[in-house]
């Protein structure tokens, strides 16, 4: 029953989902919505079991002084000072909306002009030309970036009345490569979607009660 309890609620759940889509009944419209509230209301209870978990990680850590206790202590102060600061003064002013704009908003500035090296460490590393499909998604790049900036519209020529720029081939190249590599990496995320929805309803799937299910 510990487990064949939750594999009935998600078929019953699942297969509610399901049919709302091809029926115009009220009833089953209310029970979706009812499905969404609770949905709300699970989502606000795994926040705050989220945050009771983080609190109990690292106060664990501070107890027993292991590796790393020292960055513990700043990240409990820090929950323990936002919680304070938002329910003290509100979360429209005081030290909440201080802390989040003069702390966390420039950590994660920090965090996004880090990323920005790696992310360019990454692309020189792909964009080395020792094959022809790496010489083509190096031209493609290139074309793109510069058909991205005004410096692309000043590259190209005319005929006639049509003015051919690297931005015009940067937009198509975006409008139907692009958008048909895109379209198909999303029909295939929409079919594995698609396939663990039916595992799930049907019981085949149950990682999600744990181990030994």
């Amino acid at each position: 029953m510990k487990s064949t309890g939750p594999v009935i609620l998600g078929f019953l759940v699942g297969m509610l989902m399901f049919i709302q889509y091809f029926t115009p009944d009220k009833w089953i419209e209310a029970r979706y919505n009812n499905v969404l509230d609770w949905k709300q209301v699970v989502f606000g209870i795994t926040l705050i079991l989220g945050v009771v978990s983080l609190f109990l990680y690292h106060w664990r850590k501070i107890e027993k002084r292991e590796a790393g206790w020292l960055y513990s202590i700043v990240t409990v102060a820090g929950l323990l000072l936002m919680i304070a600061g938002a329910i003290a003064f509100s979360p429209q002013r005081g030290p909440y909306t201080w802390l989040f704009d003069y702390v966390q908003s420039p950590m994660q500035s920090t965090m996004f002009a880090l990323l920005a090296f790696y992310v360019a460490s990454a692309s020189y590393r792909a964009f080395r030309a020792r094959s022809f499909h790496a010489a083509l998604l190096l031209t493609a790049g290139v074309i793109v970036m510069l058909g991205r900036v005004p410096l692309g519209e000043l590259i190209g020529f005319s005929a006639g009345e049509k003015t051919y720029s690297l931005a015009t081939l940067s937009t198509w190249i975006l409008d139907y490569p692009n958008m048909a590599a895109k379209r198909g990496i999303m029909i295939g995320v929409g079919l594995g979607i698609t396939s663990t929805a039916i595992k799930i309803i049907v019981g085949i799937e149950r990682t999600y009660l744990g181990k030994g299910a």
